[in-house]
């Protein structure tokens, strides 16, 4: 009985060791649009990530879904995209490709005012130090103005 109340102890103070450890933070700082292709557009969304180390972190990956209208219209991911920079803040640049077809089925839902709101979520995925994987959940909400030709 001495012998489960020490582990209870044991796993009590490591969880609350960990839960106190510094983690990396990061903000969506920006979505914005970049440039009009041939078969879609592209937005770019720039991701802020604070690391605390005063060593570089692997990221795993970067998920990424965009919403407009409860609708997905760009979702994808990022397969290790470099590492964070230590005790420093590191800009990642995520690209959003919609599909020119999603736009002017967007366009006839929303009208004249040529404007929708979206919702972006991102998970981004690193490797912390003997906790292993860790996502940030990131989410973020605007509008953006659908490109035009003229």
């Amino acid at each position: 009985m001495a012998e489960q109340g020490f582990m209870d102890k044991a796993k009590n103070f490591v969880t609350d060791k960990i839960s106190n450890v510094a983690k990396p933070e990061a903000e969506v700082t920006d979505v914005d649009f970049k440039k009009m292709g041939l078969s879609h557009v592209e937005y770019l969304s720039k991701v802020s990530v604070t690391n605390p180390y005063s060593h570089s972190i692997p990221i795993c990956d970067i998920k990424y879904t965009l919403k407009s209208v409860n609708r997905v219209i760009a979702s994808g991911t990022i397969p290790d995209p470099g590492s964070l920079k230590a005790s420093d803040i590191t800009v990642l640049e995520v690209l959003l490709k919609v599909p020119h077809s999603i736009l002017v089925t967007l366009a006839k839902d929303l009208g004249a005012d040529w404007d929708f709101d979206y919702e972006l979520d991102i998970g981004l995925t690193i490797d912390l130090p003997v906790i292993g994987n860790f996502t940030i959940p990131l989410n973020k909400k605007g509008e953006f103005k659908l490109p035009t030709l003229f």
